[in-house]
């Protein structure tokens, strides 16, 4: 694998290290979070999402990554049915916009850390642009658990999509182990799973790699099996595959170490 820079970063925990450049101070989400929100963010998620942000991010991912998808055709399987996707965390500006173009659904949210929401002005343009915060209270949780229920068994089809690595690694060009925890919702909504993995590859003549996304599914769990037996199945399923697809890097922008305990 091509050394493409020198920045080392050295971590101690995959689990639970973060290494986002953004320095947030999180609200609360709590019981009083509206995770639907009215009229003007509907209104809000329409000029924003459709007219704005999604032709703003072709036009970034392209000249910026060069990004292709790869694969994309499996996501027909389930055509005209909500999913759930989940991926890798490695870019903190490409991640919330890669999705849209995978996804068949016109639709896209996304299960994401309360940073998101709690930056000056950006804040509160992240729930028009589909994103669900995760919560700080149990009735916050099961506010979160509703409106992801009304996507997903609505009367249209809509995709979730969920980082479960949780923590940014930028460039990281391999797959860091993840719990089981989110492959409880599609379990519990019977709704079919698909990953997707960014990869970081050489390109001719330009220093940035290009993305390159690998579309993979569809996953289901066994309904013969015990639920915590089957959710582990398919998260295994799910990182088993995205590790595959991992091996696709062959640029290597940031070394990560692991420090001496």
């Amino acid at each position: 694998m091509e050394k493409n820079g020198e920045r080392v970063i050295y971590y101690r925990d995959e689990l639970n290290d973060e290494f986002s450049e953004a320095v947030i101070e999180p609200k609360f989400i709590g019981d009083d979070y509206d995770y639907k929100g009215g009229f003007l963010r509907a209104l809000g998620r329409l000029f924003i999402y459709e007219f704005l942000a999604k032709p703003i991010a072709e036009i970034y991912l392209k000249a910026k990554y060069g990004h292709i998808i790869v694969n994309r055709e499996c996501l027909n399987a389930c055509k005209g049915k909500s999913i759930f996707l989940y991926g890798n965390h490695t870019n903190a500006l490409a991640d919330p916009l890669i999705p849209q173009f995978i996804s068949l659904n016109p639709s896209v949210y996304f299960i994401v850390h309360k940073n998101n929401v709690s930056m000056p002005f950006l804040g509160a343009l992240v729930p028009c642009l589909g994103g669900l915060p995760l919560p700080d209270t149990l009735k916050a949780t099961k506010n979160l658990h509703r409106r992801i229920e009304e996507l997903v068994t609505g009367k249209y089809p809509h995709t979730v999509t969920i980082y479960p690595e949780a923590h940014i690694w930028p460039y990281y060009t391999k797959i860091r182990p993840f719990t089981d925890a989110s492959f409880g919702y599609p379990m519990t909504f019977d709704t079919p799973v698909y990953c997707f993995t960014n990869t970081y590859q050489k390109r001719m003549y330009r220093k940035t790699p290009r993305i390159v996304t690998y579309v993979d599914g569809p996953f289901y769990f066994d309904k013969e099996k015990p639920r915590k037996e089957a959710k582990a199945e398919l998260r295994n399923a799910v990182y088993e595959t995205m590790v595959k697809r991992s091996t696709e890097n062959n640029v290597e922008i940031i070394k990560y170490i692991k420090a001496d305990s």
